[in-house]
Parts: structure tokens; C-alpha cells; sequence
């Protein structure tokens, strides 16, 4: 049997691998740091295969860079051996479920997420934390003294003379100011790209400070050809009379596809205003029409001709325009009774758009006023709703504006919803409120760091110790009123969800190093049978063997006894494994004879030397096609 890696993968030896089959002659083998012989690439010969135009060194090209962002590069690829612990005591309806609400920091939980939901999430929405001057929680080591700024900012050279006109420097705590929040958003995004499906779709909010680098940023990730547009939202209603130049009424929403050429939105519903705009005056039997111009900027000779109305008139284009259309399919156009020549016929010819020929919606606009999606305020008094009239978060988005994005996504009935800087959880509320008002099975994926809250707040003094105890009960309290306005209580709408907490690897630290374990300790080991971390369950190594096993971490699970032992079977038989000790044949050949896809067990769990040696026999003989791996 194989043993499980317990560990993310590394997404440098992915995309050297991924190079190798597009270019199989650069692909060659090197020794690394600790002298194992391993894959590389041969960039000499890359560059051959490529072009005859390589950019490299100090050659000028259009670039966008910061101090460390080879690191933030680095940062996203680089396995992490951690795993998400199940906690069921602050869940609702664990066994059930498909939603999960996980608590830790947002970049480790991405690369844990990346094993089994690569490409299978529709849609992202994130509100990360603006550039506002305070220290980032988000600092992944990328922290610099004031004496490293300069050497590491790409401004001097290593005799430290300046290499850009001073002009144009920005001051040593700007340059800071900005690469500390690249640093901390960029890795993120891109480990979040590989989890959008071909046709997902990502949403950013962002304000004025970091929305030119964001942009940039994205683009990069991205590709600038998947760039959909930037959204302006109107999130004040009035003006700040306190502000020092102008009052900031907006933020930005920025929009990306993972491939433009697959993702198209959602049409928005008409409103009864839209609808209302179209009559029927002279009693058309198609319905009711709307008159529109006929006439175009973009001028051709061919379609300048004169008209002449039933009245006599004869009318032409006003100066530099010409009619939409030839002068034979205006002639068919009229037999159709589908131009206006006003109540008198004498006016300018018009052509009746009939209601029922429109789009069934309307194509979204870049700007969303407060009246349409809501505001700042809107999303806090929702809250505090929900908590007794208690303001326990600052600056929650209001449900109409999430709504808005839901809708413009495209989402299926059944897609999956990530936001990663979830905070009072309001896509979760969202997506609930949705999935009650269409009858869909939206899941939603809610990734939160637990951030403390300050003593002196309301919130603390109320027991929500962090920005997580906000968020779950935000859903527990959301979940029920959803259900009771809907009258679904003890219906099928899914408003449980699954907490999972960021933890250490569950395996001790000679799972991974055996070479470097001191023989005694490797003996004390085998003398323990054991090289799992102390204080860890059956169901915590279950949740770590999943992703292994290309399952998400929303499985259904089922707890059965097998002579005495416990058994987990994962998504009806798909995964079945058991961690407990003294394994016998007995226990083997019955859950051989369940034909699972996957089986896992602990490779000291098996009871005898003898039961070892019969190990493979047995599942030859019932599931010869299960795929055994042990920890």
C-alpha cells in the first residue's frame, strides 16, 4: 500500500511538470538543497522553444512589480502540512449540511481547499481588508525593517545608487504602505484562480486606495483579457460633511472570469417602471411597443434617403446621421405595421419595439446606485436585526448588493459560493436567502481568520471573543428566520454548515522526516505504534484524508461497527476507513467485501504479522480495484 503525502501539494513541481509536457526536451533532473535527485527545467532550452524575443536581465519591458512579490509567487506554491479539524459542537446539522464555515488564516485554508475543489467552484466573492494605514493581520512573514526597505524596493542598486529620477520615488513608508497589502493579497488570489471552474466568476471590493494596484494585480493573475469590468457602487446615500476634500460616496467592485470567452451574467428581472414604458396606441395586436429612433451616428450614403410620412411629409436623417436600415426593409418594415409615424402620421418615422421581443431582463450596468442594492448603512441595521439591535460588526455589506452579485454570476442550482475574507458572513446569508426564494442547492464556503475583538466593544462584552463567533451565529440566526419568513421550518433548505478549524498536520513531525528522526526516537515510535500528534480523533485524520482522496470536505458521512471496530463510510462507500487498532481478517474482508474506492487505514493499526501478509489477498479476492493507501 501507499502512504498518504498528509500534505498540500507543491505547485512548482505541478507546473514543472505541466512545462515538461508542453516542451518534454527541457525537462531535465538536478539535485535540491538536501541532495535528492529531482525534476527541473531546463530554462536555456525553454528559451530556444519559445521565441527568438526573450526579455530578460535589466532589458526595459512593461512590468508590474514591488519588493518581495517573488516571494508572494513563492508564498502560493509552497506546500504546508496543516489540516482543517472538524468541530461539531459549533456546527449546525454536521451530518447533513453541504455548507462550510472555516475558521484560520485565509491563504493556508485556500491551499487545503486547492486538493479537492481545483475547478469546481462557480463563483468568488471577496471584501478584503482596504489599505487604510493600519497593520495587516494578513502579514505572511513578508514584514520588513525600515533598513531593509531600500535594499529590497528595486529604487538602488547593490552600490546603492539611485536607478529611478527622484522624482518619481515614492517615500520610503509609501512604498511599504502598498507592497505590504500586494504582498498579503496577492498569493491569495492566485491559489483562488485554480479553484474557479472554467466558467467561475470572481467579485472584489475595493476602494480607491488599492483598487490601481488591485487591478493590476488581477490582470496579472488573471490575464487582462478576462477583465469584465469595474463596478461602481454607491455605498452613501449622503454627503460627509467631515471630509477633508470630497466625500467618498463609492467603492469599487472589480470583476474577472476565469475565461471570458465561457462566463456571460445573468440578465437582471425588468422592473414594473421599465415595463411601463411601453404602450399600445394604436391597438397593435402584438402588444404593447415602445417607439425608438431609427436613425444612426455611424453614416453610409446607401441608408440616406428621404421618407415620406402618410401625411405627405417627406423627412429626412437629421445632419450627419442616416436611417438603421435600407430602404427595401424599411418598405417591409412598414407593411409590417412596425413603424411610427405619430397619432397624425407626420412625424419622423420610429420603429415599434413590442415587450414581449425584448430580452427577458436587462443587461447590467456599471453603476449600482443605493437605491437599487442597498448601502453602507443598510447592511449595518440588517445586522443588528439579527442581534437584538446590537451594532456587533463594522461595515457589513448589505444583502441586496451580495444579492445583485449572486445574480449577476450565473450560479446553477446547485454551484458552489467561496468567500474567503467572509467577516459577518454576508454572502452566507445571501446565498441562503437565495437558495429559500428559487428552491436551489447553493453551498457556500465562508473562510474567516478569527480575529479578536477589543475588549472595550460591544461585542466582546457580549461574548463573541472573535470575528468568527460573529459570523456563525450571524448564519444560525440568519438560517432561522430565513426558514420561518419562507415557512419551511423542518423543510429541506440547507442553513446548516460544518465548522472546520486551521490546524497542525495530524501526523507528528516524523511522518514527514523520517530521515531526519534520531534512530532512538524512530524506535520509541515503533515501540508506540503510533505517529500521529497527540490529542487528535478518528474524525480529525478522516477530514485530512479526504482531500487524498478527492473528496470535498462536505462528504456525507456514516459511522458503522465492524466486529467492534469503527468504520467511516464517505460518500456511500466511496471512502471507507478505519483508524482504530488490532485489526483483524475479519474486519478486513468486510469492508473489502463494501468494494470502496478508496480504503485508508493506519499502517501500524493491523493486528498480527499474519493478518499483514494477508492483507492484499483478501482485497484481491473482493475489490481488487480499491485503491489502498495507509498513514
Amino acid at each position: 500500500m501507499e502512504r498518504l503525502k498528509m500534505q498540500t501539494a507543491d505547485m512548482a513541481v505541478r507546473n514543472i511538470e505541466i512545462l515538461g509536457q508542453l516542451f518534454p526536451n527541457c525537462l531535465t533532473e538536478t539535485k535540491n538543497a538536501e541532495g535528492k535527485v529531482v525534476q527541473a527545467i531546463d530554462f536555456d532550452k525553454l528559451r530556444q522553444e519559445l521565441a527568438c524575443e526573450v526579455v530578460e536581465g535589466a532589458e526595459e519591458r512593461y512590468q508590474f512589480t514591488w519588493p518581495d512579490k517573488r516571494r508572494a509567487i513563492r508564498k502560493a506554491n509552497e506546500p504546508i502540512n496543516k489540516t482543517l479539524r472538524p468541530c461539531r459542537e459549533e456546527s449546525v446539522d454536521f451530518d447533513n449540511t453541504e455548507n462550510l464555515y472555516i475558521e484560520g488564516d485565509n491563504l493556508e485554508v485556500l491551499k487545503l481547499l486547492r486538493e479537492n475543489y481545483l475547478g469546481k467552484v462557480k463563483m468568488i466573492y471577496i471584501d478584503p481588508p482596504y489599505n487604510t494605514g493600519n497593520d495587516f493581520v494578513y502579514n505572511d512573514d513578508f514584514g520588513m525593517a525600515n533598513g531593509d526597505f531600500k535594499p529590497k524596493s528595486g529604487l538602488f542598486d547593490e552600490e546603492k545608487h539611485l536607478l529611478v529620477d527622484r522624482m518619481v520615488q515614492n517615500t520610503e513608508s509609501n512604498g511599504r504602505f502598498h507592497t505590504d497589502w500586494l504582498n498579503m493579497i496577492y498569493p491569495r488570489l492566485k491559489v483562488a484562480k485554480d479553484l474557479l471552474s472554467d466558467d467561475g466568476v470572481l467579485f472584489i471590493s475595493i476602494d480607491d486606495c488599492e483598487v490601481e494596484n488591485l487591478r493590476k494585480a488581477a490582470d496579472e493573475i488573471f490575464g487582462a483579457d478576462n477583465f469584465i469590468s469595474s463596478i461602481i457602487w454607491e455605498k452613501k446615500y449622503a454627503p460627509a460633511n467631515d471630509s477633508k476634500w470630497l466625500s467618498d460616496n463609492h467603492d469599487y467592485i472589480l470583476l474577472y472570469a476565469k475565461s471570458k470567452s465561457t462566463w456571460h451574467p445573468q440578465l437582471l428581472p425588468r422592473s414594473e417602471e421599465m415595463n411601463s414604458r411601453y404602450t399600445n396606441r394604436d391597438n397593435d395586436p402584438r402588444g404593447v411597443w415602445k417607439a425608438a429612433d431609427m436613425t444612426v451616428k455611424s453614416y453610409s450614403a446607401t441608408y440616406d434617403y428621404p421618407i415620406t410620412t402618410p401625411s405627405g411629409r417627406v423627412v429626412y436623417p437629421s445632419a450627419g446621421r442616416c436611417w438603421n436600415t435600407s430602404k427595401d426593409n424599411f418598405e417591409k418594415l412598414v407593411q409590417d405595421n412596425r413603424i411610427w409615424f405619430g397619432e397624425r402620421g407626420d412625424n419622423v418615422p420610429a420603429v415599434k419595439k413590442f415587450l414581449s421581443e425584448v430580452k427577458d431582463g436587462m443587461v447590467p450596468m456599471t453603476i449600482w446606485k443605493y437605491t437599487e442594492v442597498g448601502h453602507n448603512q443598510e447592511g449595518r441595521q440588517e445586522l443588528k436585526k439579527l442581534f437584538d439591535d446590537k451594532g456587533y460588526f463594522d461595515g457589513p455589506k448589505p444583502l441586496r448588493l451580495l444579492q445583485r452579485i449572486l445574480t449577476i454570476a450565473n450560479l446553477c442550482s446547485d454551484s458552489i459560493i467561496l468567500d474567503f475574507f467572509s467577516g459577518s458572513a454576508t454572502t452566507a446569508h445571501a446565498v441562503m436567502k437565495l437558495n429559500a426564494e428559487d428552491g436551489g442547492n447553493r453551498k457556500f464556503i465562508m473562510v474567516q481568520l478569527p480575529e479578536k475583538t477589543e475588549e472595550k466593544s460591544e461585542a466582546y462584552k457580549a461574548g463573541y471573543k472573535n470575528i468568527c463567533e460573529i459570523g456563525k451565529e450571524r448564519i444560525r440566526r440568519a438560517g432561522k428566520k430565513i426558514k420561518e419568513e419562507a415557512g419551511l421550518m423542518g423543510q429541506s433548505l440547507d442553513t446548516g454548515f460544518r465548522v472546520l478549524k486551521l490546524d497542525e498536520s495530524n501526523m507528528a513531525d516524523v511522518y514527514y522526516t523520517p530521515a531526519n528522526t534520531p534512530v532512538q526516537q524512530t524506535l520509541a515510535f515503533d515501540a508506540l505504534v503510533d505517529n500521529i500528534r497527540e490529542g487528535r480523533t478518528a474524525e480529525d485524520l478522516l477530514f485530512q484524508v479526504m482531500p487524498e482522496c478527492n473528496l470535498p470536505l462536505s462528504s456525507k458521512i456514516e459511522e458503522r461497527e465492524i466486529h467492534g471496530k469503527k468504520v467511516f463510510v464517505v460518500n456511500d462507500g466511496y471512502l471507507i476507513a478505519c483508524f482504530d487498532s488490532d485489526i483483524n481478517e475479519a474486519v478486513i474482508t468486510a469492508i473489502a467485501k463494501e468494494k470502496p474506492y478508496y480504503f485508508v487505514m493506519c499502517d501500524r493499526s493491523i493486528a498480527t504479522d499474519n493478518v499483514a501478509d494477508n492483507f492484499d489477498q483478501i482485497f484481491n479476492a473482493y475489490s481488487k480495484e480499491t485503491i489502498r493507501r495507509i498513514l
